[in-house]
């Protein structure tokens, strides 16, 4: 099988990114929420050492075209889709200006034979950076600004016929609507009971779901957490206690390795920091194998 990517006990070995490209070179800082360290050309150099620690781990990446389209967010390929062993769920995006992405990842999924089992529209809308697989049976969706409870209705639909069960869990306010606070903006799984998290904004009924099942829940310094926007909590896994995380946070960095984790990192500052998003969002996992 070539896909199918909601079992962490294994290596990331099929991912999807897209290169920042013109779409972010052209953006509008204030329209698309970006910070003041927003820098195009640094943006596309951190994006570059990003994309080769993940293929220096053994994952092969598929790209998605990086065109003229406008769509300064496609980099963040997390969020419009995700990947189960039955095939790739379509979302509908929360935020406006990323309506037209999932439509690139419905190509991409018919372009590399990866079958779509489901795909929202309408009012239902769904983030994949609301997505957290407490197992291969089981994922966990937060509901907020992005993602609503028409969405995870739909998604739950979507999935049930193949034997996987949804759980919501509510997500605090925190900035509001305008900026990007997603569930897995709260926790990072490190391994497959293992995660980083930031207890302050993690749903109380989640933290309580991940202790009855014995995961070890490591609790971010809470210094960099706000310092970084979050960002010092996006880390990806890519393979069980071997992460990839931005540069410049020190105390997370050691608490990770103090666990076990061989721990990668890159600048992200332009890229992560000021775009409000880490490694986790700029990849699409298709295949854990």
């Amino acid at each position: 099988m070539q896909y199918g990517a909601e079992d962490r006990s294994k290596p990331l070995a099929r991912v999807m990114m897209r290169a920042p490209g013109p779409a972010l070179a052209a953006a509008d800082p204030a329209q698309w929420h970006y910070g003041p360290q927003f820098d195009p050309a640094r943006a596309a150099a951190q994006h570059a050492r990003l994309a080769q620690i993940v293929a220096d781990s053994g994952a092969a990446i598929h790209w998605l075209e990086s065109g003229e389209d406008g769509l300064a967010d496609a980099m963040f390929v997390q969020d419009p889709s995700f990947v189960t062993r039955a095939g790739a769920v379509v979302l509908n995006m929360g935020k406006p200006l990323r309506r037209a992405e999932p439509s690139l990842h419905e190509a991409a999924y018919a372009a590399l034979g990866v079958p779509v089992i489901g795909r929202l529209s309408g009012a239902a809308t769904l983030e994949a950076g609301d997505c957290l697989w407490l197992d291969p049976d089981t994922l966990a969706i937060g509901r907020g600004a992005r993602s609503n409870q028409a969405g995870i209705e739909a998604v739950a639909a979507a999935l049930a016929p193949h034997g996987i069960a949804v759980q919501a869990h509510d997500l605090p306010y925190w900035k509001g609507p305008e900026a990007c606070l997603h569930l897995m903006s709260l926790i990072s799984p490190l391994a497959p009971k293992m995660a980083l998290i930031h207890a302050p904004l993690l749903p109380f009924a989640l933290w309580e779901t991940l202790a009855a099942r014995g995961w070890t829940l490591l609790h971010a310094p809470e210094d960099e957490f706000l310092a970084s926007g979050g960002l010092s909590l996006n880390v990806l896994m890519l393979r069980p206690l071997d992460v990839v995380m931005v540069d410049g946070f020190p105390r997370t960095r050691a608490l990770m390795e103090a666990s076990g984790c061989r721990v990668r990192v890159f600048e992200g500052d332009a890229l992560c920091i000021a775009c409000e998003g880490g490694p986790t969002c700029l990849t699409r996992p298709i295949l854990r194998a």
